[in-house]
C-alpha cells in the first residue's frame, strides 16, 4: 500500500471511529446495553465494508487503471448490497437494539464518505506525469548528430 493510500485510509478510519464512540454512548443512554452493542456493531460493519472497498479500489487503480471508474461503480453497488443484506439478516435480532445498529451504521457510513471526500480533495495526486527538463527542449532528450557528419 502506498503512503498516500494509507494516509487516506487512516484519515477515514479515525473520524469514523470517533463517530462510533459517540454512537455507542448515545445508544447506551437511549437504549441501554443493547443499544450500545447495536451501535458498536453498526460502526464495525460500516468500517469493515468501507475500508475493504477503499483497499480494493486502490489496488484496482494501481494494477488496472483503465478499470478504475467502472470498478468504483461496481464497488459502490456491492457495498450497498452488502449493507442491505446485513440489515435484512439482523432486522429481527434480539442480540442488540436494531434501531441503534441501523442509525450507527448510517452515521458511520456518512462520516466515512465525508472523510474520504476530504482526504481526496486534500491529497496532491498527479493526474499527468510531468515531463523531464530534457523533454521540454525542442528536439527532445535524444539529440543525435545528423547522418554523415563527424562528431
Amino acid at each position: 500500500m502506498q503512503s498516500n493510500d494509507a494516509r487516506t485510509l487512516l484519515s477515514c478510519a479515525v473520524p469514523t471511529a470517533i463517530a462510533g464512540v459517540v454512537a455507542v454512548a448515545v445508544g447506551s443512554v437511549l437504549a441501554g446495553g443493547k443499544g450500545a452493542i447495536g451501535a458498536g456493531f453498526g460502526t464495525f460493519v460500516a468500517v469493515v465494508v468501507m475500508a475493504s472497498g477503499l483497499i480494493v479500489l486502490e489496488r484496482t487503480a494501481k494494477h488496472l487503471p483503465h478499470l478504475f471508474q467502472a470498478m468504483g461503480m461496481v464497488l459502490f453497488m456491492a457495498e450497498f448490497l452488502l449493507v442491505a443484506v446485513v440489515l435484512a439478516v439482523f432486522q429481527d435480532t434480539t442480540l442488540f437494539n436494531v434501531k441503534a445498529f441501523a442509525l450507527a451504521l448510517l452515521a458511520a457510513t456518512l462520516v466515512w464518505v465525508g472523510a474520504q471526500t476530504r482526504a481526496h480533495m486534500k491529497a496532491k495526486i498527479l493526474y499527468v506525469e510531468p515531463e523531464a527538463e530534457d523533454e521540454r527542449k525542442p528536439g527532445g532528450a535524444k539529440k543525435s548528430a545528423p547522418a554523415g557528419s563527424a562528431p
